[in-house]
This record gives C-alpha cells, structure tokens and sequence, in this order.
C-alpha cells in the first residue's frame, strides 16, 4: 500500500475523463452508465447534487500518476433514487436513537443497472479501493457502506473485506431462449447470446426475427403478445426510432414532456433534469435509443433505450425511462419491450435489460436475474442483525426464483 496514494475528489470533473473512460473499458462488465460523460452530466444538470442528497466523493487510488482505481462514491441523507431499499434498516437506528445518515453510497445515481463499480487494473488494486472506501467511512464515522449492483469482481473484492452480501431480482431478455436456474449469476455470462440454453458445446444464432422469437414461446404467452400488438396496431398507433445524433431536438423535447408527465402522474418530481438529457445528447449521443409511438400523424409516446458504447463488448440495451400523453391500451407494453426487443433481434444485441422488479415483465419473455450488493455497517450490533435478516432474505430470493423458474413463458424443453 506504501506506493499507493487515495485521494478523495469532489467532483468527477476533477477526474480526467480519459482515464476514467479507459480504466472502465478495462473491467470486464462495463456499462454506459459508469461512462464520465454519463455521471459529470448528473452532476452538471443538477439532477445530483448535495442539495438533492448525494455529496460526491470519488475515491481514486494512484501509483505516481497514474490512476490505478476509482469508484463513485456519494454520502447519502436519504435513501432514494437507489434501488436497493434499506428503509427499514434506517427506521431501527432511529428507533435506537442513532443516526443511520449520512452513509455511503457506491452506485450510478437513479440508475439500477448491473455492471462494474469498482474500476481497477487488476484484482489487488480493487481489493485496496474496497479498503480504502472502508477506511473513508471509518474517518468520517459514516453509519455504513453500500454498493450497489456491482459485477462479479466488486462483489468478490467486498466479499473478501467482510462486506454482507444481498441479492434482489431483475428481468432480463437474452437473445436466446434460456434454462432457468437458480444459480443465475448478477449477469449473463459473456457470450450469452449463443450459449444459454444450449447444451456445452452447442451454438446457435440468436432469433432470426420477432416472429421466431415467438415461436420460442408457449402458446398461450405468443397469444397475449400477439392480441397486445394487435391492440395498439388497430387504435392507429405505429412507431418510429432514431439513435445518436440522429434524436431530433424536438424528440428530445418530448420526451423529456413525457418522462415529466409519468413522474407528476405518480406524484413526484422527476429525478433527472431537462438539461441532463441534453448533456447527453451533447456528450454521449451513441448511448441512446429513442422510440416515438405516433397517431394521426402526432406523437403520443416515447420510450428510452441506452445502448452500451464499448464496441469490443457485446451489443447489450438498457430500458430506462418511458411516459404518454394519451392513454391506448397496451401502449405501454409493445413501447417498453415489443418495440425494444424488435429492435435488439434486428440489431444483434445480445441482451434487453428490462429494469428493476415488475414480475409481468416475464409474460414478455424478461427472465429473472439475481443482482448483487454489498454493505458494511460500522455498529456491530446492528451489523449482526442485518447479517441475520440477510441470511433469511437470501433464502427467500432463492425461493422466490425457484417459484418464477415455474412459470417460464418459453415452451417446455
């Protein structure tokens, strides 16, 4: 550790977006959302920031000049926009008179997307950023250490600190019809595409088309997709898609119209600003997908895809954000993942990540996937407790799964 400096920044703009952007295309499950352009605009637009409860502390560690690990880190004073709820945790401190915030958080902003968190040249750096993140919270006497959806690595560096490991569960569509198990790991192994499914040795193409994609399903499962298009095709409603630069700036506009109205709809403000969504377009334009759902020459929908950037990776899609200015049956459904997976099956992507939770995500062939975090709590009375509650939570995912696994919508193998 003596050739080794942490230095604690403020800012991801206090990072040199070059080295950040290459020590992530080194990690093994890169995602878009750990791009720089990507969190430097959640701090810039203002959608991140202390006064909306996350304070930066982007823990790096160098060896001279260069910069060997980094992290996102963000001391929290609330639990929101995380994905990974600890409500309850919170609620016992304070029913003990403690005080649970402000902790620490080691996640993308409003983003419950798996991938790399700890970014680092190799193995011993990452289990060092683990240490150090540690030691950061011991310094400022922080309630706790959260990391969330990680990639394999991260969660085997904090596994290896002593972190407790929780798991929840996501809907994720391959591009190939899936086995169910329950030894799902936080993400479908590289090259998922051609191999899952399949017995060791065999390969295959992903779906040809939607059509073949259908025929993978059981009959009454391809029944309700096709009666759910047919709705939205007969109420006159069709769709149109542009990527990267080609996302007109009246598309954006409307979307953003869109994604506004959804949150007021359910009551809250939304998370991400206006001037968010431009720094995307301005900085990180290949990393969106943008459906436009028109009727009568109007639009009437959007949906919202990313789209990951690192070209020596597999081809993986992300769905993020979707709103409506009229109601048409099914719109939501053939918006939010017919229209995706079309396009993903045409494209070759290997993998549509449907999101966080939504158990009626699998009647559209989104499969359960267990994700994984991490956390480290300082009390040790309380981090025995949780311990506890772990053990017992983990058993029921694992039940949980086994209960989904029974109501695949593929046809029986």
């Amino acid at each position: 550790m003596n050739d080794y400096v942490i230095r604690v920044l403020a800012s991801p703009s206090d990072i040199d977006p070059q080295a950040w952007n290459a020590l992530l295309a080194a990690q093994p499950e890169p995602s878009p959302f750990m791009r720089h352009e990507y969190l430097a605009a959640m701090h810039d637009s203002g959608s991140a920031s202390p006064e909306r409860g996350w304070t930066p502390q982007f823990v790096t560690l160098w060896r001279g000049e260069v910069l060997e690990a980094a992290c996102a880190l963000y001391l929290k004073d609330h639990s929101y926009g995380e994905y990974v709820f600890d409500w309850a945790w919170a609620n016992a401190y304070e029913q003990h008179g403690l005080a649970y915030y402000p902790k620490a958080v080691v996640a993308v902003p409003f983003t419950p997307v798996p991938g790399a968190r700890l970014l680092a040249r190799d193995a011993q750096s990452r289990t060092l950023l683990v240490q150090a993140l540690v030691a950061v919270c011991k310094e400022q006497e922080l309630s706790s250490l959260h990391l969330l959806f990680g990639a394999d690595a991260d969660i085997a560096a904090c596994t290896e600190a002593g972190l407790m490991r929780r798991h929840t569960v996501q809907f994720h569509w391959t591009n190939v019809a899936p086995t169910l198990g329950t030894d799902v790991s936080s993400l479908p192994p590289e090259g998922a595409r051609f191999a899952l499914g399949r017995p060791s040795g065999e390969t295959e193409p992903g779906y040809t088309n939607f059509d073949a994609f259908l025929a993978s399903l059981s009959h009454d499962k391809r029944k309700k997709i096709r009666q759910e298009r047919r709705k939205v095709a007969e109420a006159g409603v069709s769709f149109r898609w542009s990527s990267g630069t080609d996302i007109a700036a009246a598309d954006w506009d409307f979307f953003y119209r869109c994604y506004e109205r959804t949150y007021r709809e359910h009551g809250n403000p939304p998370y991400l600003t206006r001037d968010f969504f431009q720094r995307m377009a301005d900085t990180l334009p290949e990393a969106w997908l943008l459906f436009v759902a028109e009727r009568d020459g109007r639009p009437v929908a959007t949906s919202l895809i990313a789209l990951s950037t690192d070209e020596a990776q597999p081809l993986v899609a992300y769905g993020r954000y979707w709103g409506a200015l009229e109601r048409v049956d099914c719109l939501h459904f053939e918006a939010c993942y017919y229209q995706p997976i079309a396009w993903c099956i045409a494209h070759g992507a290997v993998r549509f990540e449907g999101g966080a939770q939504g158990e009626h995500k699998m009647a559209r062939a989104l499969m359960p996937v267990r994700t994984t975090s991490a956390h480290w709590l300082a009390h040790p009375s309380f981090a025995d407790a949780v311990e506890r509650f772990l053990e017992r939570e983990g058993a029921g995912i694992e039940n949980y799964m086994d209960h989904l696994g029974e109501r695949s919508p593929f046809k029986a193998t």
